[in-house]
């Protein structure tokens, strides 16, 4: 592996994580409105069963149209994605292929057939069907995209926090051990029900503005407020959800990603009793001199706040970038955590005690060791295994390659939190508002105006918190265990920049054809 980087240019590491994120945003504009849609159309067919009016059963076809629309076109932006990995990501798909390779195999077995096959029921078989199957058919679509984003989220989790796994020298592979350990670690457990709800907040924002648009229209009123009502609950729900889900994610990353906290708190030096950032002067052009600032300019902070997300103690230590750079203090766990200069070590020991292994493996050309041979294999068998941990450390040439672009992970953390802040107290007002006064007279119009304006920031918001889960854990592909330069595929960079500008092309304009549709399907309204 380490010849194979020696051939690569450093623009392909550039332009292949350019497309990566450019299919990866472009992706999640579809994901979470079908998320979001999936329970909103279940509560609406969910409200027909139970009362048998004809009006919930053409609500529920109305918003089952639009979902369809949205599903196929993030069907076609997902299968690209997959396959970067084998194209542009070679040597991270052969190295951790057998780990990674699996949540994806059963999401696409499993949770994409299952989707797709009560999809079509749940289109065509009204008239087919009994009213509790077709209802058990348009659950179970929904149920089927969040099982699919489960696998998805899955396999972004061990990239996070790589368990249930061991390294195999002699296939230079890393080998599952534990499924179980795998599918319900606690961070891919969190992951999932923070970027679910996130989802719902949406599928709340698009509902409410879809009822908004029509009010400001003087039409489908009864569907209009109907549907605030629905969305307003599920949003509620969601944003509350999702705070709390954020708390426990935070926590998680501040026990196995203390960089990333650093960075999304631009906390340069840290320490006991920290208080958590409101606001700070930091430069959104530059990565911040951190080894020679105590803090930023103009931070205001909540006292012990920090402290307390971090640790669940408002006296807990909580390291900043120095000092995780510099090593020396307590983990949670009681041990001492060591320098980088350490782990870099230790990585460098454990690729040439490897390149050793594989050498004497090679010499032997499937004969029997001898006692000494055997004795040198099971010594650097051990000391692979001892350094394993911090493999990726040995392809670290510049010790500020390690710290996350600060600013980037700073304020998109800040804008996250903030657009969420604002969810809050907008579906409590819509709440109020759908169930106390007349959402349908004029003197609303600011409502209905301000509700369809939040849409595009709901799709920020979502992306923002992606741009702090990624960045945040930049140089790794796999944390502590394969930089980022170290998974591609030696390929040219021109053949990379070219499918970019393409797939650019292409996804701008199937979200163009998706816009239209979704335009024409919302003027034309629900059918009689």
């Amino acid at each position: 592996m380490t010849q194979l980087l020696l051939n690569i240019e450093p623009s392909t590491v550039d332009w292949a994580r350019a497309q990566f994120a450019l299919t990866a945003i472009y992706h999640w504009l579809f994901v979470p409105l079908t998320l979001g849609l999936a329970l909103v159309m279940g509560i609406m067919e969910t409200c027909y069963f139970r009362t048998k009016n004809e009006f919930w059963k053409r609500t529920a076809m109305f918003w089952q149209k639009l979902f369809g629309i949205n599903f196929a076109m993030g069907v076609a932006t997902g299968i690209i994605l997959e396959f970067q990995f084998g194209t542009n990501w070679s040597n991270y798909s052969w190295f951790v292929g057998d780990i990674f390779g699996a949540p994806l195999a059963v999401e696409g077995i499993v949770a994409f057939f299952m989707e797709s096959t009560f999809v079509a029921i749940m289109f065509f078989g009204w008239k087919k069907v009994s009213r509790g199957v077709h209802l058990a058919s348009t659950w179970l679509t929904g149920l089927g995209a969040t099982f699919s984003a489960w696998w998805i989220l899955v396999a972004n989790s061990w990239m996070q926090y790589p368990v249930g796994c061991e390294f195999n020298p002699d296939t230079m592979r890393n080998e599952m051990v534990s499924f179980a350990e795998v599918a319900l670690s606690p961070f891919a457990v969190n992951k999932f029900c923070h970027t679910v709800t996130s989802a719902w907040i949406i599928g709340a924002l698009f509902t409410v503005a879809v009822g908004c648009y029509y009010l400001l229209r003087q039409r489908e009123k009864q569907m209009s407020i109907k549907s605030i009502r629905v969305g307003s609950i599920v949003g509620m729900a969601g944003i509350l959800l999702a705070m709390h889900t954020g708390d426990g994610s935070a926590y998680q990353v501040a026990q196995v990603q203390p960089m990333k906290l650093a960075a999304m708190e631009a906390l340069y030096n840290g320490g006991e009793q920290q208080g958590l950032t409101a606001i700070a002067l930091v430069n959104p052009f530059a990565q911040p001199d951190y080894a020679n600032e105590e803090a930023p300019a103009l931070k205001i902070d909540i006292p012990y706040a920090l402290s307390f997300l971090a640790t669940r103690d408002i006296d807990g230590y909580v390291p900043g970038v120095n000092d995780i750079l510099k090593g020396g203090y307590k983990t949670a766990d009681g041990n001492i955590e060591p320098s980088v200069d350490e782990k870099i070590a230790s990585g460098k020991t454990a690729i040439s005690s490897l390149k050793d292994y594989r050498q004497l493996k090679s010499t032997l050309k499937g004969k029997e060791a001898d006692a000494a041979q055997q004795s040198k294999l099971d010594s650097l068998r051990r000391s692979i295994d001892d350094n394993m941990k911090y493999f990726g450390y040995g392809y670290v040439t510049d010790k500020a390659s390690l710290v996350p672009y600060i600013p980037l992970c700073f304020y998109a953390f800040r804008v996250m939190v903030g657009l969420g802040t604002l969810f809050l107290l907008f579906f409590a007002l819509s709440l109020f508002l759908s169930y106390k006064r007349d959402l349908s007279e004029a003197k609303f119009k600011w409502f209905h105006v301000a509700a369809i304006a939040l849409v595009p920031l709901g799709y920020i918001c979502s992306e923002s918190g992606w741009l702090v889960a990624e960045f945040g854990r930049q140089p790794w592909a796999i944390q502590d265990m394969m930089p980022t330069w170290a998974g591609i595929s030696n390929v040219g960079s021109g053949s990379i920049a070219l499918t970019f500008f393409i797939f650019l092309a292409l996804f701008t304009t199937l979200l163009a054809v998706e816009l239209s549709i979704m335009f024409k399907a919302i003027k034309k309204g629900p059918e009689e």
